[in-house]
């Protein structure tokens, strides 16, 4: 896998047929390519696992964007199709994939930015969920609609929406299967920002392109510790946070990030 997405670097490289990744400077854009709705099977799944490896090791990227193709979905998240039968291992392995391939996105060691450009429903929002910013166009739609058919979300949903915006509203899209437009999601919490439509892709690429002025070495120490606070009382970690102030000191990017802010230049970071 890891030479499957050496192409990257250079262009625009189609993962698996339904994910395509292309490389602009620092920062890798991912598109969910799975017409008519974007939706993740075990194939695109297994290859967002294996991306985020990959990228995890590329000490050329900072940052990732990940959006949809086309102008209606995001992402609807799961084929309904896998589960007609009510094959219970099959249901099983998918939770499984969903679960590695998404916790994996959650822990890529840079920012990760979802551009939501249409509805994400069910396993497309999961996906947007897990990510650390969310920017979503005017006529986006976002739902967790698992209920509605008899399942639940199991690809964090249940989790991630409730720390998101408070176990009201997670009950409110979960067990009442209230849809929320962009404007309502920014207004909960849901998203950080309301865009045009067209626009998320772009606007994620320019913020995802201020990361390269932070220390790469730096947000990888800061990122588990904003989200710590989730499994653990924040005072718990406040010396854990002093602790990796002072192991920053070993990194080759802190020397030069304080020495360039005293010389007056733009840091040349190593990500070392």
């Amino acid at each position: 896998m890891s030479n499957a997405v050496e192409p990257y670097k250079t262009g625009v490289f189609d993962l698996t047929h339904k994910l395509t990744v292309e490389k602009h400077d620092h920062t890798a854009l991912i598109t969910i390519n799975n017409p008519p709705a974007n939706t993740w099977d075990r194939d695109s799944l297994i290859g967002l696992k294996q991306l985020m490896e990959h990228l995890n090791r590329d000490d050329d990227i900072y940052a990732l964007v990940i959006t949809g193709q086309g102008s209606k979905f995001f992402s609807a998240g799961a084929d309904l199709k896998l589960f007609a039968d009510g094959d219970k291992a099959r249901a099983r392995e998918m939770a499984r994939r969903f679960g590695e391939a998404f916790e994996a996105l959650r822990d890529f060691r840079g920012v990760s930015i979802a551009a939501i450009n249409g509805y994400a429903m069910g396993g497309g929002l999961e996906c947007a969920l897990v990510c650390d910013i969310r920017i979503a166009e005017q006529q986006a739609q976002m739902a967790l609609p698992e209920a509605s058919v008899g399942l639940l979300p199991c690809a964090g949903g249940t989790q991630h929406l409730s720390w998101l915006v408070g176990e009201g509203w997670a009950k409110r899209m979960i067990l009442c299967g209230e849809r929320v437009d962009a404007d309502t999601a920014l207004r909960i919490g849901l998203v950080e920002q309301v865009v045009a439509t067209g626009e998320a892709r772009n606007h994620a690429l320019l913020l995802a392109a201020k990361v390269a002025g932070q220390s790469p070495v730096a947000v990888r120490a800061i990122k588990p510790l904003i989200q710590g606070a989730r499994e653990r009382s924040p005072s718990t970690w406040l010396s854990e946070e002093r602790e990796r102030f002072v192991d920053l000191f070993d990194a080759v990017d802190t020397r030069e990030g304080v020495n360039a802010f005293l010389e007056k230049r733009p840091p040349q970071w190593l990500n070392k």
